[in-house]
């Protein structure tokens, strides 16, 4: 069942609201119970193969979390499970049997991993079975994140429910906007990425461009999306998940875009990898090598294939050369300078991320630089003579993977607009008295879930379903 979904717009939200608001005022201390049983139907809707490996996954941490001398166990048993679903394809090719990952394994095997490191460390555990099956399979976060800390979401499903209408107006013009993102954007725009990235399409200099950029916004739109609509669902039970998204391609360097580009993981492998690792109190090579292997295991958790091996590499370079030169030249680079920059260097490791293999990245890769040849389309050939000047001999044949006609290629102006300079969502809805309920405001969001709707005629799934 998909956000985006009829199904799930209609039937499976108003059936879990009513249930809520009916206990809210007769039984608000089954309401943990619940959501819990809601979370539980959500996951078996998928696939109800999966949901007895849900199951055993709550009940055996649960148990390992009231016995400190398991705790370690249960870390070791949490990876072996995770790594046999996401790796066993790929380290053991030909083994006769395909393995399907089942969805939303990472986020919380994740999420019970850092939940006994926590209990490891002296943190109290929770002993309430029914609190601890909501924490990890509370329904809005369970699929795609973000990955949730026991010590934000516990004292909140302790709270005593309340209505609060202030919560339901903002959860719901959150939910709306991260919908926008998703169908009116995101979707839109994956036409023009799919063809430049099949294998052996070659792409010339304007289509790897406008494939790459495609790309670029699509994955941020698609997966922003669904964190915004993960906080907006949550926030009509009066609960705040944490946020995930902050503006990443405004950042001006590498550390700063993984402060804000999926917040949630990023600080999952800064506390549970980079620190334990040693982090930056051994001296600058230390620091370069758990960089350089926090981003590696950062790339592998995506996907078990060399391109997200290559992806963990590139950014694990990027952050050893940012803090090479500053502690070359103490001086940052700037800001100005540095956006720009860095948002190339994602871009190209974009690339490396999408494509099916690393053949297909070079592919592209060389189109970025022209190497593929120079085509553009007809109208532009009066351009001939001042590209010639400068020694382009372009072919005015138009683009042969990109339609020109449609709606894609606006839509990929404004989404670039939006992502580069526009407010993000939590700077609209976030700060206090920044947001305030109004009937323009109301209106304009039903406006925008009407369109939403009228576009939801081909329902597709999240790009960070696969990982």
């Amino acid at each position: 069942m998909l956000f985006n979904s009829f199904s799930f717009l209609f039937l499976y939200l108003p059936a879990v609201l009513a249930g809520y608001f009916v206990l809210l005022r007769w039984r608000p201390h089954w309401i943990a119970g619940w959501l819990a049983l809601a979370s539980l139907f959500f996951y078996g809707y998928w696939d109800t193969r999966y949901l007895p490996l849900l199951l055993g996954s709550i009940l055996f941490n649960y148990w390992c979390a009231q016995h400190r001398r398991m705790l370690l166990f249960g870390v070791a048993a949490n990876l072996a499970v995770l790594a046999y679903y996401k790796y066993a394809n790929f380290f053991l090719p030909g083994h006769g049997w395909e393995i399907i990952l089942p969805v939303g394994i990472s986020f919380f095997t994740f999420t019970q991993i850092a939940y006994l490191v926590d209990c490891y460390r002296g943190g109290n555990g929770e002993y309430r079975l029914v609190h601890y099956t909501l924490f990890v399979s509370y329904f809005p976060h369970l699929i795609a994140g973000p990955v949730l800390h026991h010590k934000e979401m516990m004292p909140q499903f302790d709270r005593l429910p309340r209505f609060d209408m202030a919560d339901v107006a903002i959860g719901l013009s959150i939910f709306v906007v991260g919908l926008a993102k998703k169908v009116l954007l995101a979707d839109p725009i994956s036409v023009l990425a799919a063809p430049v990235f099949a294998p052996g399409a070659q792409p010339q200099l304007v289509e790897a461009w406008i494939g790459t950029l495609a790309y670029t916004c699509q994955l941020y739109f698609d997966f922003s999306g669904y964190s915004d609509m993960a906080i907006g669902l949550s926030r009509l039970f009066g609960v705040r998940l944490p946020l995930n998204f902050n503006s990443p391609y405004k950042a001006a360097n590498i550390s700063e875009f993984w402060r804000r580009w999926h917040m949630t993981l990023s600080r999952f492998l800064r506390d549970y990898l980079y620190v334990p690792l040693g982090g930056n109190r051994h001296g600058a090579v230390s620091r370069y090598r758990n960089l350089m292997l926090t981003m590696l295991l950062g790339g592998l958790w995506h996907g078990a294939g060399w391109t997200f091996v290559v992806w963990g590499a590139l950014h694990g370079g990027y952050l050893v050369i940012q803090h090479g030169w500053q502690a070359l030249t103490r001086s940052a680079t700037p800001r100005c300078w540095g956006r720009w920059l860095t948002l190339l260097a994602v871009m190209a490791a974009w690339v490396v991320f999408r494509a099916p293999d690393l053949a297909t990245a070079g592919e592209v890769l060389q189109g970025l630089a022209g190497a593929n040849g120079i085509a553009l389309p007809r109208p532009l050939a009066g351009w001939a003579g001042p590209l010639a000047a400068l020694g382009l001999h372009p072919v005015f044949d138009g683009i042969r993977w990109i339609d020109m006609r449609g709606a894609a290629l606006p839509t990929l102006a404004v989404a670039m607009g939006l992502a580069l300079f526009a407010p993000n969502t939590q700077q609209l809805f976030g700060a206090p008295g920044q947001w305030t309920p109004a009937t323009w405001r109301s209106t304009l969001i039903a406006m925008v879930f009407l369109c939403c709707l009228f576009n939801m005629n081909k329902v597709t799934e999240f790009l960070y379903f696969q990982f």
